[in-house]
């Protein structure tokens, strides 16, 4: 097994490109399903959950071709609507294989009784409420089908929940199916927006990307196109609670200032963290913006009015996203003040707190959604585990902040959803090492 040694307490400087966003790359790979034609996507992070895609969909037929960053894949030889069902249970971003295959095949599914129950640990209702309104029924036993033998209609459809990944499969069915969808209450994120930008390259108009209106037009037949992912919001959003907390100058290349805004209010104006965007011709990723994270921080939670204690809490976008909840914190850690830090969208993703405790960390989990951070604290190497992504990249803040040596051990996870991390922390100066046993 694979762990990170890491000497803290040393200031990172430089610059730093974020990968593309996996959670994009992941539903556009998949988007190859509704043509035959080849799509090429440019940009894409080399990290396993898209490798468990790639794997998933050569699996079904559908040719592979990787070139560094670049991936072309073409299902026109497509021999099976059902993914390999243990690798099918291990990433949540296979979900939206059924959407795709539904459209184009009118069938899907996958074996549930080995993997691990491939659907039954996961909230699917809002993808059944929307699959069902399109024409499509559903049948569990040993095996999840959804079929819809007379195809597929366009209809107006209101969400019970601005859930990604249903709404990815609802624009990707609608994609395929006759008459225009409306999509309500739909999830807005960059990557949706991602996925709705490939699919008008593929000939598929849709109307109000970037809000919570869809109006899908469903085509016959879509054609091939060539995309480049964007970059990764979350991972960019880790750098900043890097930068904020190892006292350098960290520059950031190919940013997009809109996807900044949440974080500035959090960041900036939560917890003191000074920041700017530069213009930058030849920054990466087509995007023209740098972001600089000033080196020397001194960060200072910002109290509410009247001198409340403020909190930070996440919402479906444009809101501070859920996935930067734990980096947040881990910030919050180094500031000035007292912070309620509430997750509010996923059960457990706070437990991993007891690690920061044992580092030094002053923080109070009231309950599996809100903890108290009092701060500054001093933080000290620990041995600790990554238990998710999320936690896992927070951890590897935590450790450059801390005195001594950390080992964080299960670092597959960390893995998962950034590329090549620990490569990219030595080019900033960190002191991180990748070992074996």
């Amino acid at each position: 097994m694979s762990y990170f040694v890491i000497e803290g307490g040393q200031p990172l400087a430089g610059t730093v490109v974020p990968s593309g966003n996996k959670n994009a790359a992941m539903p556009m790979a998949e988007a190859c399903l509704l043509t035959e034609d080849p799509i090429t996507l440019h940009n894409m992070p080399q990290i396993g959950d898209v490798d468990t895609v790639l794997d998933l969909l050569e699996g079904m037929g559908v040719e592979v071709t990787r070139n560094g960053a670049s991936v072309t894949l073409c299902s026109r030889n497509l021999h099976s609507v059902e993914p390999e069902s243990s690798s099918f249970a291990q990433i949540r971003g296979s979900l939206t294989l059924m959407g795709p295959l539904l459209a184009r095949c009118g069938h899907f599914a996958v074996d549930t009784t080995a993997g691990g129950d491939s659907i039954g640990r996961r909230r699917i209702d809002t993808h059944l409420h929307i699959f069902r309104s399109l024409g499509a029924d559903f049948s569990i036993n040993d095996s999840f089908r959804l079929k819809a033998p007379n195809g597929l209609r366009g209809k107006d459809i209101l969400l019970d929940e601005a859930s990604v990944t249903a709404t990815e499969n609802g624009i990707m069915a609608a994609a395929l199916a006759k008459g225009t969808t409306i999509l309500r209450n739909a999830a807005s994120e960059p990557h949706v927006q991602d996925l709705c930008h490939l699919l008008v390259a593929m000939g598929c108009p849709i109307e109000g990307i970037g809000s919570n209106t869809l109006i899908i037009q469903g085509q016959e037949r879509l054609h091939g196109a060539d995309y480049t992912v964007g970059p990764d919001y979350v991972e960019i959003g880790s750098y900043i609670g890097l930068g904020a907390i190892t006292q350098g100058e960290l520059r950031i290349d190919g940013v997009v200032p809109e996807h900044l805004r949440m974080m500035e209010m959090v960041f900036v104006d939560r917890l003191g963290v000074k920041m700017h965007v530069e213009s930058n011709s030849s920054a990466a990723n087509g995007s023209s913006h740098t972001l600089v994270i000033e080196e020397n921080q001194h960060l200072r939670v910002q109290p509410d009015f009247g001198g409340a204690v403020p909190k930070i809490d996440d919402q479906p976008w444009p809101a501070f996203p859920p996935d930067l909840m734990s980096i947040a914190l881990v910030a919050a850690t180094q500031a000035v003040g007292t912070v309620l830090i509430h997750e509010k969208m996923y059960d457990g993703r706070l437990f991993f707190v007891d690690k920061l405790v044992s580092m030094g960390a002053q923080i109070i989990l009231c309950d599996p959604h809100r903890a108290v951070v009092v701060g500054p604290s001093k933080l000290t190497g620990q041995q600790v585990s990554s238990p998710d992504i999320r936690a896992g990249m927070a951890l590897v803040l935590a450790a450059l902040a801390a005195e001594g040596i950390t080992r964080i051990g299960n670092i597959q996870q960390i893995d998962r959803g950034y590329q090549r991390i620990d490569e990219k922390l030595r080019g900033l100066g960190a002191r991180i090492e990748r070992m074996e046993g």
